[in-house]
């Protein structure tokens, strides 16, 4: 499965006390980041706890899209998005 990817919408809120996974917002996951959003912080800190979660080197993620919005678009690679989806529940 490692040439396999997999594109997931994320609901990101910078700024926050404490980083983690909230949980589900409509068909998007709801992330919660401590770092601003301010020349791409929260954009790294986002990459940075998915990669985490997912059990993934960082540069297996990607921005597709949101690059400037909370509501994002991230591709990851090496995991089907059942396994993603179960990696990101809470």
């Amino acid at each position: 499965m490692a040439g396999a990817s997999t594109r997931f919408r994320v609901r990101v809120i910078p700024g926050s006390r404490r980083a983690g996974v909230v949980g589900r917002h409509g068909d998007a996951w709801k992330l919660r980041v401590t770092a601003p959003p301010e020349r791409g912080r929260a954009n790294d800190a986002t990459l940075d706890l998915l990669a985490g979660t997912l059990g993934v080197e960082r540069a297996d993620l990607r921005l597709v899209s949101g690059n400037a919005a909370r509501d994002k678009t991230v591709e990851v690679t090496g995991l089907s998005f059942d396994e993603a989806e179960r990696r990101l529940t809470p």
